[in-house]
């Protein structure tokens, strides 16, 4: 598929973000739930088909997901958010960024492979924050503000989960084996901005490397 047949979506009204985001959570939902109670939820959220995986999709199909899954199965949602995000890390590393981008993340020393990471991360950003916005500090930290975003309610936890997981795998995979993000506890609940922090458990990890 072209890049303009990609992007084409991207035009039409409202934010719009990879169709990755409600693929993944979905296929983890009936793997931990079962059809029936994931097909519930779907209906919940108000998606009658699931994205093609082809182009972009409107970004409240994601919200309402993540809403009506931390409703249906509160402790749960967070468990399933964290896979999918790892799984959509998984897609985007396989699919969306060049052979020769991925090896070279993976070859050169951390220090130098997470601004190059970050740096791309941020230019790419609207395809999965849709209507938020993405600002990083540096390479090893970053914020999500959805003051702006015309959320009728406050996106679950379970969603800025997912976007820990999400940096988590891709850290994890492009730049040192024991890289973790983690989201820092706000000040109160609900609050539409987040902060994110990327640490490594230790220096003895070894780099993450080509895999076998």
């Amino acid at each position: 598929m072209s890049i303009e047949a990609r992007l084409h979506p991207r035009r039409k009204s409202g934010a719009l973000i990879g169709p990755n985001a409600v693929l993944q959570a979905v296929a983890v939902m009936e793997e931990r739930l079962g059809a029936a109670e994931t097909a519930a939820i779907l209906s919940d959220a108000q998606i009658d088909r699931l994205p093609s995986g082809e182009h972009m999709i409107p970004e409240i199909e994601a919200l309402r997901l993540h809403r009506w899954l931390t409703l249906h199965d509160p402790m749960g949602a967070f468990v399933i958010a964290e896979e999918a995000g790892a799984r959509t890390a998984d897609y985007i590393i396989a699919h969306r960024i060049p052979r020769a981008a991925v090896w070279l993340l993976r070859h050169v020393p951390a220090m130098v492979a997470a601004p190059l990471l970050m740096a791309a991360i941020r230019k790419h950003a609207w395809t999965f924050v849709g209507a938020g916005a993405f600002a990083p500090t540096g390479a090893w930290a970053f914020t999500i503000d959805r003051s702006a975003a015309p959320d009728s309610l406050p996106p679950p936890d379970s969603l800025f989960a997912w976007y820990a997981a999400v940096f988590t795998r891709l850290y994890g995979s492009l730049v040192a084996a024991d890289c973790t993000c983690r989201m820092l506890e706000p000040d109160r609940d609900h609050i539409p901005a987040r902060a994110y922090a990327i640490a490594r458990r230790g220096r003895l990890t070894r780099r993450a490397g080509p895999r076998s």
